[in-house]
């Protein structure tokens, strides 16, 4: 296992072939949990949440990571963050802004979503959505996380959130309005172009 590539053992954690998830672990856990500690601002009880959380959703996620899109350590610490905004988000039970820097927003994977009437601009996604996403609701905000963010299909945001397809599409559709009608606003009626 020591001499496959990370990409290699992801396609072997894939077919749930577990020596390559204990490599990717072995490689990779003091990385993710000094990156977890930092976010969850020094507990250790949170952190290792963070940790297990992370192995796990590399265990279960059955997506393979894809090497065009940039190394493997960016990928398995955006899953990181993810998960730690969400433990840190339950715990709190209110919202949690956390600042992104212009490196981190590059990495957000351009994707196009499936059957949506129109689509947000690119402009606004990576730049301004930041402000713009405190107007929507919790469920508004993570759905358009998991697209966003982590690159989830809307099919597998609907088995994830156990939530027809239909209802998800349309959910997408009320946040990009949202989104779009707010940034309109926001440029004093300059978004409604194209």
């Amino acid at each position: 296992m020591k001499s496959k590539t990370d990409e290699e053992l992801v396609s072997l954690i894939v077919q749930n072939h577990r020596p390559a998830l204990e490599e990717l672990y072995d490689r990779y856990v003091k990385l993710v949990y000094s990156f977890s500690f930092k976010m969850a601002n020094g507990d250790s009880e949170k952190t290792k949440e963070i940790v297990q959380q992370v192995f796990l959703r590399l265990w279960t996620i059955k997506r393979i990571y894809n090497p065009s899109q940039g190394k493997f350590v960016n990928w398995l610490l955006t899953i990181t963050r993810n998960i730690a905004i969400d433990i840190i988000r339950k715990e709190q039970k209110e919202h949690v802004t956390v600042q992104l820097e212009p490196q981190e927003w590059r990495q957000m994977k351009d994707q196009k979503t499936e059957d949506v009437p129109e689509q947000v601009s690119k402009n606004l996604l990576k730049e301004q959505i930041q402000e713009a996403k405190q107007h929507l609701s919790q469920s508004q905000q993570r759905l358009i996380h998991l697209l966003y963010w982590e690159g989830y299909t809307l099919s597998e945001i609907a088995k994830i959130e156990r939530t027809p397809l239909g209802t998800i599409k349309n959910r997408l559709h009320q946040s990009l309005k949202k989104l779009r009608n707010y940034m309109s606003e926001e440029l004093g009626g300059v978004g409604h172009g194209k």
